[in-house]
């Protein structure tokens, strides 16, 4: 089972709503996207299951993130290993 942390994230929002990630916030600290490396969804197929957005991510402080936004909550998280 994934571990999960819920986190803020400040989104491009061009012709839908949260479009991209541009930052995220965790435990009071802002961290800067510079790049998505990766994206990649699971679920939406059928009715039953939830549609759920991953994003790879390099932020400022050189880190790779993998951030899962869920729109039926309209939630971001942040995965943990």
């Amino acid at each position: 089972m994934k571990r999960i942390e819920l986190i803020q994230v400040e989104c491009y929002s061009g012709y839908r709503a949260n479009e991209t990630p541009r930052a995220f916030i965790r435990k009071g600290k802002r961290y800067q996207i510079l790049e998505i490396r990766d994206r990649w969804y699971e679920g939406g197929i059928s009715r039953k299951s939830i549609r759920l957005d991953y994003y790879k991510v390099l932020a400022e402080d050189g880190g790779e993130y993998i951030l899962r936004y869920n729109g039926l909550f309209d939630k971001w998280a942040l995965l943990l290993k």
